[in-house]
């Protein structure tokens, strides 16, 4: 590979080229020297190969029929140069004639990149300004070799090193090849504080984003050194501070060193933390007529006499922005004015409420929604326009839009309209997979693996219509369902739906049968309340009992002797829902109660009734705890309760049990019978495992506990029923990874009776498209 070096040639030509014109062209001084120059009878070009004589001339400031000036020729020099397209440019005189000889910049054949790993062509690519076809500058490749190196500086390699060199072409084209070396990462050995007396250095530590380098981030880029997180750092640095009550901090320096192998830095933040303040008077001033201060002080946070937090103020504009929101003013505007007092050490705040007209909306814009429709977005708003604004309400909206699933982000924001009383609101979406592609596995001692396939569309067509095909088959179990839902049925607020099934389970193990299944269902669900919701339902479904071992239950046997039952039933369904987002909530909660009547023709009646709540609390941005706990009761009305409707705990529902694990048992043969009464529940705990949050993986910790109990009279020789709880305690873990949600769960039965079923593992795998 030849390195090839132009002489780039700028004001020094021009000294050569004037030190051969006549005598009278250094004549110049006075404006009769001036007046008394020759005139330039033609201009010449010489050494183009590409660019035409007349192209070069044009760009030169001194022509034929000029008098000689050195000042133009100096001028068309520099004019010449700027084109970038000569590596090369000399004038001279010769007689009368002005002789341009240009050594024209190659052209690029092609432009390749060598040696880069670490990042991508297509990333290295982007920063360049050479392309292939283009003209060869010396400064652009300079230029090109700064913007990759500093693309390596971003991804922490500072020991990168990137040598431009060129292979020569025939036809003055030239090959541009960038030699890259990477380096290793450039890493942060330490990181120190200096001026820090209230808290440690380990303890600033764990509040910036930088982090010291360590065999176990080889999943992080943290400890990787970056002046903009250094930068971010600082501003880290006071907010801790500034919500501890140190109102006067400042970072007085950040400085990072290079060690001289270029390998790491030692990066030093030096403070002043000055004296902890307490918050003085808390006063709220309103200009607003419906805005009264003495209303609005329950929107205050901070507290005379405590502390003094920074964030509390932020938190407490928020709210007041919301109250004056709730009235209508959206763009309201609320200033803390803060008076320090350096002698007492005390800060007191005064919350200015500025004048603001009431306003209203006047057009809702969507943007982001490629696939979903404008129509499935507008109708989950609590807003219209026209509507006088209200923040609560938009709030709720974005809540809604959240809800769908749809969108991995919803931002709704307002800007002012045509007038001062008038505001656009601007909704912002990112759209998501919303095709499901699930494949489950588990294993258990009786049933061994487990293969779960379900495909699901819940966005279909952008209509927000959930479309679902679902199939499990195991050594016991084969179940085909089939779901559609169309959420605003005829244009109204109802949530109609279908479901079709059909199942066909070996209980051999469990109970000596089979039980054969197959049925729909119809349902529809509509609002109540803003968060209080309604579903009914109808349902027709077959049973049949087959198979039964020659030594299976009595109970089991009547029930196999019964042959097809037909159940015809309706039902309802209440829920209330606080939840911040259905998917992985955070905070909140979740109460249902639910009730069906089978009897509306059929074989079997009774009533069944179930109720459950789930709680979520988040103990910090990233970690959340959620208890859980549901329970139901089946009566018979004139007739015992069927061994198929009774209720089996185990398995998904009460992990470290098998399906149908716990509960009544006949004494002689162990089969399982189902019981009438339940009562499980789950407190878990929620944490990132220290990764990088974009890697989606979680762990949690959970304990469940629950009972099974109570069968009808049957005339099984004695059957093993006891209400005692049972417990069982475990860990799990989840990674939304590139192919689709994986979870792992292990579990183990504490509090058990003798004739329980256990089960320690469970693995779920699904992917989405």
């Amino acid at each position: 590979m030849l390195r090839v070096a132009r002489r780039l040639v700028g004001p020094a030509s021009l000294a050569v080229g004037l030190a051969a014109a006549p005598v009278a062209f250094a004549q110049v001084g006075s404006t009769a020297a001036e007046s008394a120059a020759p005139l330039v009878s033609a201009v010449r070009v010489e050494g183009n190969q590409r660019v035409e004589p007349e192209t070069v001339a044009s760009y030169m400031t001194i022509r034929a029929g000029d008098r000689f000036d050195p000042s133009k020729v100096d001028e068309s020099l520099k004019a010449l140069y700027a084109t970038g397209l000569f590596g090369d440019v000399q004038i001279r005189a010769e007689g009368n004639d002005l002789v341009v000889t240009v050594a024209e910049n190659p052209i690029i054949n092609r432009v390749v990149l060598e040696g880069n790993s670490k990042l991508s062509e297509d990333q290295l690519t982007k920063e360049l300004q050479v392309k292939p076809r283009a003209i060869f500058t010396r400064s652009k490749v300079q230029s090109d070799v700064q913007r990759m190196l500093e693309l390596y500086r971003r991804a922490g390699r500072f020991a990168a090193t990137i040598e431009p060199k060129i292979v020569q072409l025939p036809q003055n084209r030239v090959d541009l090849v960038f030699e890259i070396k990477e380096g290793p990462n450039t890493g942060v050995e330490r990181i120190s504080f200096i001026g820090n007396k209230a808290f440690s250095d380990g303890d600033l530590r764990e509040e910036i984003a930088t982090r010291e380098s360590r065999w176990y981030r080889f999943f992080s880029s943290e400890d990787n050194y970056d002046p903009d997180r250094m930068t971010y750092d600082r501003e880290l640095l006071r907010k801790f501070y500034l919500i501890n009550g140190y109102a006067d901090f400042r970072v007085l320096s950040s400085v990072a060193d290079l060690t001289p192998e270029r390998d790491a830095f030692f990066i030093t933040f030096t403070v002043d933390e000055g004296p902890i303040y307490k918050f003085g008077p808390i006063d709220i001033e309103s200009r607003i007529r419906d805005l009264v201060p003495d209303e609005l002080r329950a929107s205050l946070l901070p507290v005379e006499g405590e502390t003094y937090n920074a964030e509390l103020i932020e938190k407490t504009i928020d709210k007041l922005t919301d109250a004056a929101g709730n009235l209508g003013y959206a763009f309201v505007d609320i200033r803390p004015v803060l008076k320090r007092d350096r002698e007492t050490q005390t800060v007191s705040i005064t919350f200015q409420i500025n004048e603001a007209p009431r306003v209203y909306v006047e057009r809702i814009n969507i943007t982001g929604n490629v696939r979903t429709l404008d129509e499935v977005i507008r109708r989950e708003f609590r807003l219209s326009e026209g509507d006088a604004f209200n923040t609560a309400k938009k709030e709720r909206s974005r809540q809604r839009l959240q809800a769908l699933g749809f969108f991995d982000k919803v931002d709704v924001t307002q800007v002012q309209g045509s007038s001062p009383d008038r505001t656009v609101m601007n909704v912002d979406v990112q759209e998501k997979s919303t095709g499901e592609l699930q494949i489950g596995a588990g294993f258990s001692s009786s049933e061994g693996v487990v293969g779960e396939v379900s495909v699901r569309e819940r966005n279909l067509l952008g209509r927000g219509q959930d479309i679902r095909i679902s199939a499990s088959v195991s050594q016991k179990r084969t179940q085909f369902d089939f779901g559609f839902t169309e959420p605003y049925f005829l244009g109204r607020n109802v949530a109609a739906g279908i479901d079709l099934f059909n199942i066909n389970r070996d209980y051999q193990d469990e109970a000596q049968y089979d039980l054969e299944r197959s049925g729909f269902a119809l349902r529809a669900g509509f609002s109540l309340s803003e968060y209080l919701r309604m579903t009914t339902r109808y349902t027709l479904r077959l049973d049949n009992i087959t198979n039964v071992g020659q030594y299976a239950s009595t109970s089991v046997k009547e029930a196999g002797d019964r042959g097809e039952t037909l159940t015809s039933m309706v039902g309802y369904v209440l829920s209330y829902d606080r939840r911040d987002r259905p998917q992985r909530p955070t905070d909140g909660y979740y109460l249902f109660l639910g009730q069906d009547f089978a009897g509306l023709g059929g074989d079997v009646t009774y009533i069944r009734t179930t109720a459950g709540a789930n709680f979520y609390y988040p103990i910090t941005d990233s970690v959340v705890a959620s208890l859980s706990g549901e329970g139901g009761y089946i009566h018979g009305l004139g007739q015992d309760i069927y061994l198929n409707d009774r209720f089996d705990v185990g398995g998904q529902n009460f992990r470290g049990f098998e399906d149908a694990g716990i509960g009544p048992r006949d004494a002689n043969t162990t089969d399982s019978l189902g019981g009438n009464i339940y009562a499980i529940g789950t407190a878990e705990v929620s944490f990132p495992v220290g990764l990088p949050e974009e890697y989606g993986i979680r762990a949690s910790v959970f304990t469940d506990f629950g009972t099974l109990f109570e069968v009808d009279a049957t005339s099984a020789t004695s059957v093993l029923d006891d209400s005692s709880l049972r417990l069982s305690a475990g860990f799990g873990i989840s990674w939304d990874s590139p192919f689709g949600p994986i979870r792992v769960d292990f579990a183990q039965a504490l509090l058990k009776e003798s004739y329980d079923k256990t089960q320690v593992f469970r693995f779920s795998f699904g992917t989405k498209f």
